[in-house]
């Protein structure tokens, strides 16, 4: 058998189509977005209720004081990255989130509703237009407003492809425990 070359080892990009997946098949709440070199993402974008963008922008310092109070708050959802934009359009506020983590679509939203239960912090979807005021208990809805908001990426690039978050973190640690394997030996 030969030796073949982890998928991380050669960059890779990948056109998706307008719908967002390469063929159809249902999830628990619609469409399966397929894993792509980043994994898996979306990108919501949101108009801001009326008054709510500084309890948004606050929200930003709720999650980086979690985050600070417990570093592994939001490891449930096996994130990558998260990204949150302000911008307006036509003199209207509107709201950007992007994440990339290593679930599918169907479980980031039931860990993400799940997480936010239980600690108890609020999800800043609560200040745009049309999110259910039942979040809690219809993850149905949330994950309308999710189908509904959401725009699929149609180029997606990654210099480490379907690397997960838990291969990168081994990565560093192995990385780490060598570096001072190697400093002992001077």
């Amino acid at each position: 058998m030969a030796n073949q070359e982890p998928a991380w080892t050669n960059p890779q990009a990948i056109a998706i189509p307008k719908e967002g997946y390469f063929e159809l098949q249902q999830g628990n709440y619609g469409p399966i977005f397929p894993r792509t070199p980043i994994n898996y993402g979306f990108t919501i974008i949101a108009k801001v209720r009326p008054g709510r963008e500084q309890a948004i922008r606050e929200y930003g310092h709720t999650i980086e004081n979690a985050v600070k109070g417990a570093p592994h708050v939001l490891a449930p959802l096996k994130l990558h990255s998260l990204k949150w934009v302000l911008f307006e359009i036509n003199k209207e506020l509107y709201f950007m989130y992007q994440g990339i983590f290593d679930t599918d679509f169907d479980t980031y939203i039931d860990d993400a509703v799940k997480l936010f239960i239980d600690t108890g912090v609020t999800t800043v979807f609560v200040n745009l237009e049309g999110f259910p005021e039942d979040w809690k208990s219809n993850v149905p809805a949330v994950t309308k407003f999710f189908r509904d908001h959401h725009r699929p990426s149609f180029m997606e690039y990654s210099e480490y492809p379907y690397t997960t978050t838990d291969e990168i973190k081994r990565s560093l640690k192995a990385k780490h425990a060598l570096g001072e394997m190697l400093d002992q030996m001077q």
